[in-house]
């Protein structure tokens, strides 16, 4: 990413708002926002092998492995404003796990792009189950929308809860039910 042209752009914006970019508070704030967007996006640039890191190890077990409240920050593609929430994941492996800390690093890596949070939760579950050839996985975000709570609607509680659910996880009502216990499933 060019954070020289990104902050030209903010300055350019900054006039067509109204605002003098010269004015004593905005001298830096292009330089601020581009260099907060190279961050805030940099899951574009991202490598999943990187990400990852060889943390794949052969383990035995057929049990259910949690992470939960995940945090998740990302930026919605239509308005670019924030969501953020909490990413619970399950898997049943099939001979694989993840080192844990690689899975918040997963959920990191495709929430820094410009997101809907349904393309999110699947592309989330899609590459556990692809990586490790797991038996199933789970993945539901909750999620507060920046874009529904202060523009539009302006429904300051709203909260959207995403999933997606594959292998056992979709096959097996019991299994699905597991995982939700387990990561007790509730809305504030």
């Amino acid at each position: 990413m060019n954070q020289d042209k990104v902050a030209n752009l903010v300055r350019e914006l900054l006039v067509e708002i109204g605002e003098d970019p010269h004015r004593e508070g905005l001298l830096k704030t292009p330089e601020r926002v581009a260099a907060a967007f190279a961050f805030l996006t940099s899951g574009y640039r991202a490598r999943l092998a990187d990400v990852i890191n060889a943390a794949i190890f052969t383990q035995s077990t057929s049990s259910m492995i949690i992470v939960k409240n995940i945090e998740v920050y990302s930026l919605c593609e239509h308005h670019i404003l924030p969501f953020f929430g909490r990413c619970h994941i399950g898997y049943i492996p099939r001979g694989k796990v993840f080192g844990v800390s690689k899975l918040a690093r997963l959920v990191d890596m495709y929430a820094r792009r410009l997101q809907l949070q349904e393309r999110l939760t699947e592309q989330i579950s899609q590459e556990i189950m692809d990586e490790i050839d797991a038996v199933g996985v789970g993945v539901m975000i909750e999620a507060r929308h920046l874009c529904m709570m202060m523009r539009g609607v302006e429904k300051q509680n709203s909260m959207m809860v995403t999933s997606s659910v594959l292998g056992s996880f979709r096959e097996s009502a019991t299994t699905r039910e597991e995982f939700l216990a387990l990561i007790g499933s509730r809305h504030e």
